[in-house]
């Protein structure tokens, strides 16, 4: 895969990169970039979300709590898609400004002129389990409650994945020496997770999984596949 032409931003002054076993992170949507590298499977651009998108999902919470949106978004028409789907809050021109531009960076990255949307509201984890996906690359971020946790390359024995784990829990498994080495990205915070069906990375997709939801609260979730 070669990155898709016109991923550039006005930020690269600003970026500050942290190299670590498989991940990359930086406070600025370039870092995205480095997905392409082979040796990395995990990229977090770091970001604090505006009290107004905030504000939006706290509500969104309380108007739509068993919101599951499912769709093919058109890149060229992902606003009006959105603005037709989504309640209209206080706070939805700026929700709908953000997430249309991840979207478009989605889309420019990988060269996509349709990007697989799925956004959940989500009183329980979706996927308690560590795993690999078996696609090319996810984009996931939260809006509300825990961000996706992960495990770096030299803290995993890949044999306990799946079935290996042998009905144990993963804390038991021997997935991982101990619950110290998981990490787990912010709120707010685009992570790219490469996946098994990445050419060339079989059996070394980034491993992860979805985080506790507190009793009593609730998760606001992003994803986008290829389409």
């Amino acid at each position: 895969m070669k990155a898709a032409e016109g991923f550039t931003y006005n930020q690269s002054d600003h970026n500050h990169y942290t190299l670590a076993t498989n991940h990359v992170n930086g406070i600025s949507p370039q870092i995205l970039t480095e997905i392409y590298r082979e040796d990395i499977m995990l990229a977090v651009f770091e970001r604090t979300l505006a009290p107004e998108i905030s504000h939006y999902c706290e509500q969104l919470t309380q108007e739509k709590p068993n919101l599951n949106l499912r769709s093919a978004i058109k890149v060229a028409y992902a606003k009006q898609a959105l603005q037709s789907t989504l309640p209209n809050l206080a706070g939805q021109p700026e929700f709908i400004e953000d997430l249309s531009t991840l979207i478009e960076m989605y889309a420019c990255l990988f060269d996509l002129t349709e990007v697989g949307l799925r956004m959940q509201i989500l009183d329980r984890a979706m996927c308690p389990r560590f795993h690999m996906d078996n696609i090319g690359c996810r984009l996931i971020t939260t809006y509300q409650g825990g961000g996706t946790e992960w495990l770096n390359n030299v803290d995993i024995d890949r044999s306990k994945l799946g079935a290996g784990n042998m009905g144990l829990p993963d804390t038991e498994s021997g997935l991982f020496p101990n619950t110290d080495c998981i990490q787990q990205v912010n709120v707010g915070d685009v992570v790219l997770l490469k996946g098994d069906g990445w050419i060339g990375n079989e059996g070394l997709g980034a491993v992860h999984r979805s985080p506790a939801v507190p009793a009593g609260e609730l998760r606001v979730v992003v994803t986008m596949d290829f389409a």
